[in-house]
């Protein structure tokens, strides 16, 4: 759905009596302390007796409606819970994006949450706009209920750009993953990407199915070559003048994943559509970045193919040489993410970066270790380390796993250099699927790993459960931010 642009509110007195005005309620030993800017004693007395009539304990992910006060020009007041936190900048952004999500209309929602300085300003934004994301239903009935964001206060116009942009690239990723698998294909994806790049500084390259083959990418080759939808390899390039660092990045594209001939259970298969994310989250951090103006050099693959059962599928035990050489046995075709990302680490790797990030839903086991908020962070300490401090700035999260070497062993292969799992081993398998990975990121001149980062998103790209803050039931678009923060630094 299209971003609807926020506007700033300079004062009180611009309110108009239309709007609806969301001040935050903080949850404290002595009760619920109402938390909002500008407003006089008497409307702040009556705030708080509003409080008291409707038990608003202030909690967090809780908005409560009421009337607007005399002496405030709005039509209503919506209290959003900050919990504990008070005032954190993840506190202020969550509030004001539940209170977005709590809005089925158009709307405007002005945003009185407290904030001393810019940074909290931007998050009440930031969280005031993803939480303004809906859903666009394939219906013949359109109907628009995104309330339309405004701030009680100021930020730079550079600022809100760059919040502008973020968001954008999430509601992108939201966008691209809620779209049905008839429609979002590999190359309709490509055609996608295409279409949204128009303008901008990019340059990209296409390989479809014959360059692929002929060219040595074995692994997605052999993912897609069941569908009768090909695979494709999208490579964005982003090259900044005097740019001194170099970013690859790399991102999972199934479009739909049957498990191939190793076929998944029917209620297992519905949901599937979300195997392109992390494609979807490097495309779009991409294009963010790019607007935004970022220092380093950026290289992108988007690795994308539909992973179909037929009888040109790949075969249990069939033997595929990933680009560079390697040979994989595979002995799941349900274990195919690990095979079209190989191609993309190995391309990567030729490049020599200084820094390779990978990023997929590439393992039910991320999923059931970690749930739906944490995505599996693993590779090398330098590259771990920048994950980790661009997901701190971006408020999300990620937890840093383990890459135990004894877990290299269970993917060995009696006819292959490795085989892509091993059937029966119930246990580690996002650690050993991490392993697996790691076998395909090259070496400095040196001898060393090049600085690699591994994200496995299986649980938080898309949250089964009731919205929260700012992420909406479904498609989340997580770790976006995080990518574009790591960008920009």
């Amino acid at each position: 759905m299209p971003l609807h642009a926020p506007t700033l509110v300079p004062s009180l007195e611009s309110l108009t009596a239309t709007d609806t005005v969301v001040i935050g309620v903080s949850k404290t030993p002595e009760g619920p302390l109402v938390l909002g800017d500008g407003f006089s004693p008497a409307v702040y007395a009556a705030l708080t007796q509003a409080l008291a009539h409707i038990e608003a304990d202030g909690a967090k992910d809780s908005t409560w409606r009421v009337p607007a006060p005399h002496g405030m020009t709005a039509a209503s007041v919506v209290f959003s819970g900050l919990g504990e936190a008070g005032s954190s900048a993840e506190a202020l952004r969550a509030a004001a994006g539940y209170a977005a999500q709590s809005m089925n209309s158009p709307t405007r929602l002005v945003f009185a949450l407290p904030h001393s300085d810019e940074a909290q300003a931007q998050a009440i934004v930031e969280g005031a706009l993803l939480g303004s994301y809906r859903t666009e239903k394939i219906t013949s009935q359109e109907k628009d209920t995104s309330p339309r964001v405004a701030f009680l206060g100021s930020l730079s116009s550079e600022v809100l750009a760059r919040v502008v942009s973020g968001c954008e690239a999430v509601f992108m990723v939201r966008d691209l993953v809620n779209a049905p698998p008839n429609l979002l294909n590999p190359v309709s994806f490509v055609a996608e990407i295409e279409k949204r790049a128009q303008g901008s500084s990019l340059t990209f390259e296409i390989l479809d199915e014959k360059r692929l083959e002929a060219e040595g990418y074995g692994g997605i080759s052999a993912v897609g070559k069941g569908s009768i939808n090909p695979p494709r390899l999208m490579v964005l390039r982003y090259t900044p003048k005097n740019s001194t660092r170099h970013v690859a990045l790399v991102g999972k594209g199934i479009t739909f994943d049957s498990g191939g001939l190793s076929l998944k259970a029917p209620t297992a298969m519905v949901g599937m559509k979300y195997d392109m994310t992390g494609a979807a989250v490097m495309a779009a951090a991409t294009l963010a970045a790019a607007e935004m103006g970022a220092p380093a050099e950026i290289t992108t693959y988007l690795c994308l193919a539909e992973n179909m059962p037929s009888g040109t599928a790949t075969r249990p035990n069939d033997v595929i040489t990933i680009k560079g050489g390697k040979t994989v046995e595979v002995l799941n075709t349900d274990a195919e993410g690990r095979l079209v990302m190989a191609d993309g680490l190995q391309a990567a790797s030729a490049l020599s970066p200084d820094l390779i990030i990978d990023i997929a839903t590439l393992t039910g086991a991320a999923r059931m270790a970690l749930g739906e908020r944490y995505a599996g962070l693993m590779g090398s300490d330098e590259a771990v380390g920048l994950v980790q401090e661009a997901a701190t700035n971006a408020g999300e999260l990620v937890w840093h796993m383990p890459l135990p070497p004894e877990m290299r062993a269970y993917l060995k292969s009696d006819v292959a250099d490795i085989a892509n799992v091993k059937l029966g081993e119930a246990l580690g398998g996002m650690l050993s699927a991490g392993q697996f990975l790691k076998e395909f990121v090259g070496t400095t001149e040196s001898g060393e790993l090049i600085p690699w980062a591994h994200l496995d998103i299986a649980g938080p790209a898309a949250n089964s459960s009731g919205p929260y803050g700012y992420t909406p039931k479904g498609p989340t678009g997580a770790l976006t931010r995080t990518l574009i923060s790591l960008l920009m630094s």
